[in-house]
């Protein structure tokens, strides 16, 4: 859903999901509250430049960053957002676009983990794409909703109207914020795209597993839970020994990287410092 990222956004990115993911893990019902309160942070980002090249100057103390982010949010949205955007404002970006990129990234995530552990992947992504064809359908309709000059709450009411109870709280909330936030994307592609990451959420069911040594049995079955909890599917883990990893685990679930080896943050420093 998100633009290319450039390497150190990338890497960025991936230490956030698993704070999203201990987020969701730990609250397994606020997936619809982290993804909405994630989307009015991207908007409030997106509003102002100042704020947002701030938070993602590279330049500045992480820790003060990240104690900003509190003092801005503190209050205003639920203590599992404010770790996620905590631990985003501490962490190294490429530019200040690519961190409010990132965090829609987030966002999105969320609402479909909530999708997916409800068990409403499938309609979430069906939904996605039959509005998009809709949309596409209808000229007049696409010009209202992606009009620049037009309310942006009168859009969204109307988009309400539309949809009524007749999609999954996710789409709505998905397909509100594109039509709310487009950020340069066309209605239709954004949408096309929203069903595509729900499509390859849906697809993931094997992870790759790296480890510096041998997993035990108890290890190999916390783990698995453990990623069946996150993904609302039963995952088969691939194990594969590499004793240069110096410690921790690398786990790769579809196209999403999980990297917490020794090797993989020894890397990550020499990239920023090198």
């Amino acid at each position: 859903m998100t633009s290319t990222l450039h390497a150190a956004s990338r890497e960025a990115l991936a230490a956030v999901e698993l704070t999203l993911l201990d987020v969701l893990e730990a609250d397994p019902t606020g997936s619809a509250e982290l993804g909405g309160e994630l989307f009015a942070v991207v908007g409030l980002l997106d509003r102002e430049v100042g704020l947002r090249r701030t938070v993602a100057d590279p330049s500045t103390d992480p820790a003060a960053r990240g104690r900003l982010v509190g003092d801005l949010l503190t209050g205003k949205v639920a203590a599992g957002t404010l770790k996620v955007v905590t631990t985003a404002a501490g962490a190294r970006w490429s530019s200040p676009r690519e961190l409010v990129d990132g965090l829609e990234s987030l966002a999105v995530t969320a609402l479909l983990v909530g999708a997916e552990r409800a068990g409403r992947l499938d309609a979430v992504e069906d939904e996605l794409f039959r509005l998009g064809r809709i949309i596409a359908d209808q000229t007049e309709l696409e010009q209202v909703l992606t009009n620049r000059a037009g309310d942006t709450e009168g859009k969204l009411a109307l988009l309400r109207e539309l949809l009524g109870s007749k999609v999954d709280a996710a789409t709505a909330a998905l397909v509100a914020n594109l039509v709310a936030r487009p950020r340069g994307r066309h209605l239709v592609s954004g949408l096309e795209a929203l069903a595509a990451e729900a499509a390859k959420r849906r697809e993931r069911s094997v992870a790759h597993v790296v480890s510096a040594g041998p997993l035990s049995a108890e290890q190999q079955d916390r783990l698995a839970a453990s990623l069946q909890r996150i993904y609302a599917r039963p995952i088969a883990l691939h194990l594969e020994i590499d004793p240069a990893l110096g410690g921790g685990l690398v786990i790769k679930v579809g196209d999403e990287v999980i990297d917490g080896s020794t090797s993989g943050r020894l890397d990550a420093l020499r990239r920023r410092f090198g």
